[in-house]
């Protein structure tokens, strides 16, 4: 029967335009099928087809008024026709009927602070900015890899994106805030060998590498990342209450070194801290040793490498080749 048909979150993440052809199909059939309506506001949503995801959320909510997804599909697609005080709406009507969504409250906030512009200014307002979120990089002989620093994301609110020259990615945060990213790289990678996976404490980017060469920088000349970094000890201007960021990295930092890693990352972990807890010998040492010898030698004894080149040693049965 068709009505035992579903299409869950991230059926409609991994491809939204497919997935509203799809449900288009499945509708003609059941156009009465409240979830199915939901889903295909959703795909709406991603897509910005906002007044057709408004039209199809409420049309589920006629069909199912006790469905507390109808109203934050509602209030979504109302929220990003700037229509505020409706989206305020659904958005009460949803947390009446489910109040354990702790989504609902961040959007009502977000609704409550554009109407409080609007009045202030007599006019339409832009969306609030996304808070800051802090990204990190570093790199192995054959891969990239990007840490985002955002805890507790959701398995199916995470999507990214790969091309030779390109990574984009777009994580819907625990606190229902949207979180964009785009890099230019400064190298080619290999889509097809690129993964990425979603930890506690943060989404780590795996990149495989195109060639086999140390990476001065993540991105290319003239290109700029499209989140800001931030002084811990500062807090953003455009924010209307401070954050104890401090803390919050502190926090983070601690919950990472309690997390337990594997092969690559493992090993990149301890040579970080190795790094950052070492002198200014050790560092030295440390990158003198790296580069000379093409990543297969790393020597913290700055006595002994300082003096001498260092010279290539890779593994038995492994012939180094310059790139």
């Amino acid at each position: 029967m068709a009505a035992e048909r579903s299409f869950s979150d991230s059926f409609i993440d991994e491809d939204p335009q497919k997935a509203l052809e799809v449900l288009n199909e499945a509708l003609q059939g059941d156009c009465d099928n409240a979830e199915w309506l939901c889903q295909r506001a959703y795909a709406h949503i991603l897509l910005k087809n906002y007044s057709s995801a408004v039209d199809d959320a409420k049309k589920a909510q006629q069909l199912k008024p006790s469905l507390p997804l109808a109203f934050m599909r509602t209030g979504i697609g109302e929220y990003h026709l700037k229509n505020y005080e409706s989206a305020h709406s659904a958005f009460t009507q949803g947390q009446q009927l489910d109040d354990s969504d702790k989504s609902s409250e961040v959007w009502i906030k977000r609704c409550e602070e554009m109407m409080g512009t609007q009045t202030q200014n007599g006019s339409d307002a832009t969306t609030p900015a996304a808070p800051p979120v802090k990204h990190d990089w570093y790199q192995t002989d054959s891969q990239v890899i990007v840490t985002v620093m955002a805890k507790n994301v959701p398995k199916d609110a995470v999507r990214v994106s790969f091309t030779e020259r390109e990574l984009s990615a777009q994580i819907q945060m625990s606190s229902g805030e949207d979180c964009d990213l785009h890099f230019h790289l400064l190298h080619p990678i290999v889509p097809q060998q690129s993964t990425f996976k979603i930890l506690s404490t943060k989404v780590e980017i795996k990149m495989k590498k195109m060639d086999a060469i140390r990476w001065e920088k993540l991105e290319g000349e003239g290109q700029e990342s499209s989140i800001k970094h931030f002084n811990p000890n500062q807090y953003p201007t455009s924010s209307h209450h401070t954050h104890k960021w401090d803390k919050m990295v502190m926090d983070l930092s601690e919950e990472e070194k309690n997390e337990k890693l594997e092969g690559d990352a493992a090993l990149n972990k301890l040579f970080q801290q190795i790094y950052s807890d070492g002198s200014d010998d050790v560092k030295r040492a440390m990158n003198k040793s790296f580069m000379e010898s093409g990543g297969t030698v790393l020597s913290t004894n700055w006595s002994d490498v300082g003096t001498r080149k260092v010279d290539v040693k890779p593994p038995e049965d492994v012939e180094f080749k310059k790139y």
